[in-house]
């Protein structure tokens, strides 16, 4: 048999093989995906743990590193008798109205964004509620790859069932991003206002609030049309929803929005056991 007939029937050989080993590299992926979708963390140790460093942090630091810069880190703790109300509310009517009714999911704004997206061919539109955002932060990363988008359901399903609304939103408003190297709400009231989480006034938490879809696209404290708008939006919504009087006092309205300014890029971190002061 010469060379090219045995060449030849190499060929058809492998081809007739080809159809077992396109199926063996399919059931390789899909084994793959499936793996990364259904490992998902143990959150329970949330319970007692204050997470002072989440996946967002690392991704960020390590791209800025890339670019031979050193990203500074400002995280400081506070329990949640320790983050003015105001805050909460805010964080609230802007970022998942829904919260104290859904179970991690808003299935309705899913489906909408899902719409949106297919409308536009594109991830335009969000629809995560505040729990699949801390799942996010925590775990994953800020890709919008169909299996992280999966995988996020479920480690949000998984918070709920752990450890509750309160601790839900206290872990969030401790780690979220308010700005470069900027986590939590008493580092973000330090840096912009000059003051404690405690003692945020209603227009302060609402332009923390406004902020938080791009943080470090928007600053709380620049009066942008856009970010006024976004802010005295939220302020509406707090009142229409009961969290603020009618006709708000005056005086607490009416507070600078001053800026501290200051280089420190410490990190700062509390060492007391989640749910103390």
């Amino acid at each position: 048999m010469t060379r090219s007939r045995l060449r030849a029937r190499k060929l058809l050989l492998l081809g007739g093989d080809a159809p077992l080993l396109l199926a063996g590299l399919a059931g390789f992926f899909l084994l793959l995906s499936a793996s990364y979708v259904f490992w998902l963390p143990d959150v329970s140790e949330l319970r007692r743990k204050n997470p002072l460093e989440t996946s967002f942090m690392r991704i960020k630091e390590r791209q800025a590193a890339a670019q031979g810069k050193k990203l500074g880190r400002t995280i400081i703790w506070r329990s949640w008798d320790g983050i003015s109300d105001n805050l909460k509310h805010a964080v609230l009517v802007a970022e998942d109205d829904g919260f104290y009714r859904h179970k991690g999911v808003d299935w309705e704004s899913t489906r909408k964004a899902l719409e949106t997206d297919w409308k536009q061919k594109r991830f335009a539109k969000g629809g995560s509620t505040i729990t699949q955002q801390l799942a996010r932060n925590l775990y994953l990363s800020p890709s919008k790859n169909p299996l992280r988008k999966i995988k996020e359901l479920l480690i949000a399903r998984q918070l709920e069932k752990e450890l509750g609304k309160r601790r839900i939103l206290e872990i969030y408003l401790n780690v979220a991003e308010w700005g470069k190297g900027i986590y939590g709400a008493e580092a973000a009231a330090r840096a912009y206002f000059g003051k404690s989480a405690a003692d945020l006034g209603p227009e302060e938490a609402a332009a923390l609030a406004a902020a938080l879809p791009s943080p470090r696209r928007y600053s709380p404290v620049k009066g942008t049309k856009f970010m006024e708008r976004r802010k005295s939006s939220i302020v509406a919504r707090m009142r229409a929803s009961g969290y603020l009087p009618e006709e708000a006092d005056e005086e607490e309205m009416s507070e600078s929005l001053a800026v501290l300014t200051s280089s420190d890029t410490s990190v700062e971190v509390s060492s007391a056991p989640a749910g103390t002061p």
